[in-house]
């Protein structure tokens, strides 16, 4: 029974906490709430380090991989603060993965012209094709067809990613705050105060930033 009940609550904190899109162990910085492959290859990292005690590893960075983050640091004289960053993978032996194409430099002339080839394609909830795409589904598509980059899966992993800018280029990434707290909604900006998304309600199509709805929601925009 307890076993249940455990396996529950790990599901249900999984399920209100967000997840992570795919990136290497080190690239990026892990703390308590997240869910992602990246926690389970840490806590295998601490585990064979003998700091992970829980007998199997998930995917959800809990309170047992803060705590045993917390160990290590303390036995390595590190800010003992649970969050797993770049010197507690150095210290772990985790290399700091080199820039990705992600990071790279790309033309933003092809981004926004890859972009607009899919002008029309209708929303879908869960969609990373053409037949249909959700807006993280869009633009994971067309930096990848585009050149060749990589993003997590999610808005909210994909807003953990690139250099933050005040103003935003064409071929910058911006983001909003709809429906939950933190980067809900993203699309390609394209300049002139307009970006590239896919909108529930329109499919791909290009919105204004000065538009009453996105104006007031505008979270901030990254270079990737």
């Amino acid at each position: 029974m307890k076993k249940l009940v455990a396996a529950a609550a790990l599901v249900g904190m999984m399920a209100f906490n967000p997840i992570v899109g795919k990136a290497a162990l080190g690239d990026h910085t892990l703390k308590q709430g997240m869910t992602s492959k990246d926690v389970q290859q840490l806590q295998s990292v601490l585990k064979k380090k003998g700091y992970f005690t829980y007998k199997k590893t998930t995917a959800y960075y809990g309170t047992y991989t803060k705590n045993a983050v917390k160990k290590f640091q303390k036995a390595k004289k590190l800010k003992a603060d649970g969050v797993a960053g770049k010197n507690t993978f150095k210290a772990l032996g985790v290399k700091t993965p080199s820039k990705s194409k992600s990071s790279a430099s790309y033309s933003s002339t092809r981004l926004i012209s890859t972009a607009k080839q899919y002008m029309g394609v209708p929303y879908r909830w869960g969609g990373t094709t053409p037949k249909g795409f959700d807006c993280s589904g869009y633009i994971n598509y067309v930096f990848d067809k585009s050149a060749g980059v990589d993003l997590p899966r999610t808005v909210s992993g994909i807003y953990l990613r690139g250099t933050s800018v005040s103003t935003p280029k064409a071929g910058d990434v911006v983001f909003f705050q709809t429906y939950k707290r933190g980067a809900s909604h993203a699309g390609i900006y394209i300049g002139n105060h307009k970006f590239i998304h896919s909108s529930s309600s329109k499919g791909v199509s290009i919105a204004s930033m000065q538009n009453p709805y996105w104006a007031p929601k505008f979270l901030g925009a990254k270079k990737l």
